[in-house]
């Protein structure tokens, strides 16, 4: 059965969701491209930087930072920032923008995937659900390589429907976009990328059984599909295990001072190790189980709402609508009891949204009227919260707000591991610095609650929603403004930008203060910094001599020559006494410090 139209008429049909969709996540992901907010520190500016690094040294195998080899990522995602640089320069917004892009890419997809099985309605549905969930935000405001991944699993997961799909009219595209598909996961996040969809694949066909093992050989050629996929993904993984020494080691622990290599590091550690919890060194944390599972309600907010009801659909294989609800469950399943068995972070389970986003739409589809238990409850949630933001607003009226809000937090590092764990730091008087925020997201709430209290029809629900998420979605931008001093260096790259020049030293590890990194393009030494990403790498042969310890620090510190320290503010009583006070602040931003000995 084919769903849609044929002809210019089907064009047309086609387009509008295409338009539709893309106006939406456009509105979304393209503002969240815009500088301030900077890149923050840790992860975000990391990525940043090691694309730089191989635009400038010209070497796109072997990921470096500070001089020291960063061997457990692909590099795919490197490569893609790497090229925006070369293209529009060296900007943040530049190392940004890739990423943007992709998401409106993956919501497309999936509302192209949706409408090939259930409809159009349905397809722009699935695109407005993903765009506009609160997990789509959370997890792609940083640039790290998810989105993408999520993208190519949902590309050859699609792939092989239109591949087991009788009436295909275009087997050979879906054929090269399956294996190209899983050749790019391979290049963006490693072997995790190829076990989903094999797996998901693998036992969905097992269960339909929709046609023998020879039918499904031939549709899916398997070995003609090693080729682009061997062409593809290969190259960068022979480079960089001969350009990284020991070849091929199999040691089945490691411990300081030890170094084995890429091809250990990359396939047996950080896959394999990562996956039993044995990884070295240890520099992650996992989320509890029962939150890993029970926060997707608020990551699909609010289309939560009507989770359950989702879930109730038929999803006996006996048609198109069938067969890709069957799939999306699967895949929902398979994805969530995979990382539940291993060490896990919230945004491990973004392959999943695409699946959800799918079913939820393909509900939504079949109702004329949104669900009255889902706009109530919705409706409440929303109220209750729009009801708290007016607290907020009027108590905070006459609070002033000198300095950043660094002043007006607290810190709470346990809470970090979760994705809204910075949101333990927040005070009642820190609320005054976001003034302009909480109005914005009060806004939009307002009209989530009017549009649900006023509208019953599906289409205009999901319309209103949307029309609040872009609201509340640029409320947290601004928001991330506000907490820019706190979450980014900027003001301390600036200061040491325009400083006198002189050696350059960070406390701590290489993330904490990676967005100076960026902005300066400088290297450093990193006191008491061995550890985490950086500690494998510093152990290699031909690693950068950038670790020093205390002593290291007051020989350098007592020298003729200008040097520079970059501090967390509460490292400030150790380093009084360890440099009898003898420095100058030259410049304090969200709590932390550059010093200077001069």
């Amino acid at each position: 059965m084919r769903t849609g139209h044929s002809g210019p008429r089907g064009f047309l049909h086609h387009l509008r969701v295409d338009i539709l969709v893309l106006l939406v996540s456009c509105a979304i992901f393209l503002p969240l491209v815009i500088s301030p907010p900077h890149l923050m520190d840790d992860v975000d500016a990391v990525q940043a930087q090691i694309a730089r690094n191989m635009l400038e040294s010209g070497d796109w195998v072997t990921a470096r930072l500070n001089g020291v080899a960063y061997i457990e990522k692909s590099p795919l995602i490197y490569w893609v920032m790497a090229s925006s640089f070369r293209i529009f320069g060296v900007h943040d917004w530049a190392a940004r923008l890739p990423l943007a892009l992709i998401n409106i890419a993956l919501c497309w997809v999936t509302a192209r995937f949706a409408m090939w099985a259930f409809g159009r309605l349905a397809g722009i549905y699935a695109g407005t659900i993903l765009a506009t969930c609160i997990g789509m935000f959370l997890f792609t405001r940083i640039l790290i390589p998810d989105a993408a991944l999520t993208l190519t699993i949902t590309v050859t997961l699609w792939s092989l429907l239109r591949l087991m799909d009788e009436s295909e009219p275009r087997p050979t595209l879906w054929f090269f976009l399956l294996y190209t598909s899983l050749a790019c996961g391979l290049l963006l996040k490693g072997l995790i990328a190829a076990v989903f969809p094999i797996a998901i694949g693998t036992i969905y066909l097992a269960i339909t059984r929709e046609a023998s093992l020879k039918t499904i050989w031939s549709r899916i050629r398997p070995l003609s599909g090693f080729l682009p996929l061997f062409l593809i993904a290969a190259p960068w993984h022979i480079l960089a295990t001969l350009r990284n020494p020991p070849h091929f080691d199999w040691t089945m622990h490691s411990s300081p001072g030890e170094y084995h290599g890429f091809f250990w590091f990359y396939f047996l550690n950080e896959h394999l190790f990562r996956f039993l919890n044995m990884r070295y060194p240890r520099d992650y944390d996992t989320v509890p189980r029962l939150w890993f599972w029970l926060l997707h309600f608020v990551w699909l907010f609010p289309w939560s709402a009507t989770l359950i009801t989702a879930f109730r659909q038929s999803y006996r294989p006996i048609s198109r609508a069938g067969k890709v609800r069957l799939m999306a469950l699967i895949w929902v399943t398979f994805v969530l009891v995979f990382f539940s068995l291993s060490t896990t972070q919230e945004y491990y389970s973004l392959p999943i949204y695409p699946a959800l986003a799918i079913l939820l739409a393909s509900d939504l589809a079949t109702r004329a009227l949104y669900p009255r238990a889902a706009r109530i409850a919705l409706a409440s949630i929303l109220s209750l919260c729009l009801a708290a933001i007016i607290f907020l607003l009027i108590s905070n009226a006459k609070y002033p707000t000198p300095g950043d809000i660094s002043s007006a937090l607290t810190q709470n590092p346990d809470m970090y591991t979760l994705s809204l764990g910075h949101m333990s730091d927040l005070t009642l008087r820190a609320f005054a610095y976001l003034r302009l925020p909480l109005a914005l997201a009060g806004f939009g709430l307002l009209v989530g609650v009017v549009g649900l209290i006023r509208t019953r029809k599906t289409a205009t629900t999901v319309a209103v929603l949307a029309v609040m998420m872009v609201v509340f979605i640029q409320a947290a931008r601004q928001a991330l403004i506000t907490f820019d001093p706190y979450l980014s260096s900027k003001p301390l790259a600036d200061a040491l930008t325009h400083s006198e020049p002189g050696i350059l030293i960070e406390g701590d590890a290489y993330y904490a203060f990676s967005s100076v990194f960026f902005y300066t393009n400088k290297t450093a030494l990193l006191w008491n910094g061995r550890s985490n990403n950086l500690e494998y790498g510093s152990y290699a042969p031909n690693a950068a001599k950038v670790f020093i310890d205390d002593a290291g620090l007051k020989t350098l510190w007592s020298g003729a020559q200008r040097t520079y320290l970059l501090v967390y503010g509460s490292d400030m009583p150790h380093l009084e006494e360890l440099l009898d006070k003898n420095f100058r602040i030259v410049k304090s931003s969200g709590g932390n410090y550059l010093l200077t000995n001069r």
